[in-house]
């Protein structure tokens, strides 16, 4: 099996859940994957997957050449967009359709995966933070493709310009490479900001915040299978652990549904900025 090793700042509610969505995407894209976080020395993330290629190489692979679009029932009125921008399976996978929070298709040569954790039918948290008029295939789209102008130049990166201008970077450090964003899923808080905290509202003066696309359509995916604990309101907790986990038993000890003898708890919360939800960073709850 191939093994690679990501840094991770355990701290960080948004990488630790991209953490299970690399676990996620390689066990779709490789084959059996299993992962652990190790506090020994310089903390990391170890993902080994089958096969022998680099499961990072491959997952990053993926998502710079996929296509995305959003999921619709096959009789729901387009509303003016148009039909090759949809994708209208057989079975819609949300229990109600919210035009806002459509579910996505990520969509390669390879196969095609879709995410839905924001509209979940389920009991479960949603766990959905972004609000407004922005779209779940709109932000999804500028993370893996950037944002341009009207004149069509540059704006924002997205994880296909970063993987074709910064690919040894993001093999090396995938969640510490930044770039300027202007709308997200809100899972990274290193792109999270309140007014009361800066005193003003970054997009009334069209100023960039630092994050990592790549951090917040894998954390996304992540979401799909898990979610952190709920403890209160807008409060929540997750797990890591130090030896080699199958992709079904990461899903349960990130969301501390299963305990192991090596696992570390971190408690989060959750801020306002406006309508939306914002990830702050964790606090170790245990030692061990």
């Amino acid at each position: 099996m191939a093994i690679t090793h990501i840094p991770v700042d355990f701290t960080n509610p948004g990488q630790v859940l991209a953490c299970l969505g690399l676990m996620e995407a390689a066990e779709v894209l490789c084959g059996a994957a299993e992962g652990r976080f190790d506090w020994s020395a310089t903390p990391c993330f170890k993902l080994k997957a089958a096969g022998s290629e680099n499961p990072l190489a491959e997952v990053l692979q993926f998502l710079a050449t996929s296509e995305i679009k959003a999921v619709v029932p096959i009789d729901w009125d387009a509303e003016g967009k148009s039909e090759e921008s949809l994708e209208k399976p057989n079975i819609f996978p949300a229990n109600e359709v919210n035009k806002m929070s459509l579910p996505v298709i990520l969509k390669t040569e390879e196969g095609n995966i879709t995410l839905s954790h924001w509209c979940d039918g389920s009991s479960r948290d949603d766990f959905k933070l972004y609000s407004g008029n922005r779209t779940a295939e709109g932000i999804g789209t500028a993370m893996l493709k950037g944002t341009a102008t009207k004149k069509g130049k540059p704006l924002t990166e997205g994880v296909a310009q970063l993987w074709h201008n910064h690919g040894d970077a993001l093999l090396a450090d995938p969640f510490g490479v930044l770039c300027a964003m202007r709308g997200s899923y809100n899972f990274d808080p290193r792109g999270a900001w309140t007014s009361i905290d800066t005193g003003y509202s970054p997009n009334d003066l069209k100023h960039d915040v630092m994050a990592s696309p790549l951090v917040e359509i894998l954390a996304a995916w992540g979401l799909e299978n898990a979610r952190p604990k709920a403890i209160e309101k807008r409060r929540y907790c997750y797990g890591i652990w130090n030896h080699f986990l199958p992709l079904q038993l990461a899903r349960a000890a990130i969301g501390c549904c299963f305990q192991t003898t090596d696992q570390r708890t971190y408690r989060f919360r959750l801020d306002m900025s406006g309508k939306n939800k914002v990830v702050c960073f964790a606090t170790e709850e245990n030692t061990k």
